[in-house]
């Protein structure tokens, strides 16, 4: 007994070590971004979060094109892959033959295994032409013809943009929305569903009332697994959003992220204030990412207490 009592303290500092070995990487990581940025934002204050200007000659930096950027290809990625991710689980764990549910399930895990780099390039030299000849022009007849939604479509179809960026992250972070809404939905017990069935239930009177009620919590921290994914892709991003620090209200036009800011300027730094400006980026987009983080784990721990309720 005593030799067990041992070891389980041993495991219980060990681990405990671990926790808060994350807790301090995490600190140092959040001092170190502070710190870096302290010049620019005394340079700038709080404007430097408020303005869209970005003059690497004059010296003049602002944050909120990027932020924007950032924000509504995030936003749009989501609005595409969640309706698809979802209807792609559904697929698979209630109408999809079992001969076949494994091999689509391993092909749609594999999207998550392709580098970055890959689908940007992709992006760059498929997708963007086939948008710029098909969908663009489209959307610019149809929709770019509505007062007040129009103004989302307008402007020449030039291929690159947020819209092409958006549809990147949609394909690049589909495949984990789906992996997870799939396993969640396989953990619903099968009785269940028997006993739905047995009442007469429809299968989308068993999808609706059983499947997603039991497992909307895996499903919400799939979709912010994903949203995280989003926020913080580089490469594919940089590839086909066109690099333009500036807002504009078409999302057919080029735009930026941060991330993608950071991967194209960040060699090009040269003075002081230029590379705190860059590193005051990458704590904006830190911050953004704990609050999402936050607001996913308040939505899973309120999800949480309705059902023990």
């Amino acid at each position: 007994m005593r030799r067990q009592r041992l070891g389980d303290t041993l495991f219980r500092g060990v681990t405990r070590g671990f926790a808060l070995g994350v807790l301090l990487l995490l600190a140092a990581i959040i001092a170190s971004l502070a710190e870096g940025s302290i010049p620019a934002f005394r340079a700038f204050g709080f404007g430097f979060l408020v303005s869209d200007s970005w003059n690497p000659v004059k010296e003049n930096f602002g944050a909120l094109p990027a932020i924007y950027g950032t924000l509504i290809t995030s936003l749009l990625a989501m609005m595409l892959a969640v309706p698809l991710a979802f209807g792609v689980a559904i697929f698979l764990t209630e109408l999809c033959p079992p001969l076949l549910r494994r091999p689509i399930g391993t092909l749609i895990e594999l999207l998550a295994a392709i580098p970055s780099i890959i689908y940007g390039i992709w992006g760059l030299f498929v997708l963007a032409p086939v948008l710029q000849s098909t969908l663009q022009p489209a959307l610019i007849g149809s929709l770019g013809e509505i007062p007040f939604v129009g103004a989302l479509f307008a402007g020449p179809p030039l291929g690159l943009g947020i819209l092409t960026a958006s549809i990147i992250l949609a394909v690049m972070v589909l495949p984990f929305i789906a992996s997870v809404s799939r396993d969640v939905f396989l953990t619903v017990p099968a009785l269940l569903r028997e006993s739905a069935y047995a009442m007469g239930a429809t299968t989308a009177e068993v999808i609706r009332d059983i499947i997603i009620p039991h497992s909307r919590v895996g499903i919400v921290g799939g979709v912010m697994l994903g949203l995280g994914r989003a926020l913080g892709e580089t490469m594919a991003v940089t590839f086909v959003i066109g690099n333009a620090h500036r807002i504009q209200t078409s999302l057919l036009a080029p735009g930026t992220t941060i991330s993608a800011t950071l991967a194209n300027e960040f060699t090009e730094a040269v003075s002081t204030l230029y590379t705190s400006s860059l590193v005051a980026l990458g704590l904006i987009l830190f911050v953004i990412t704990l609050i999402v983080l936050a607001l996913a784990n308040y939505m899973l721990w309120r999800m949480g207490s309705q059902e023990g309720a």
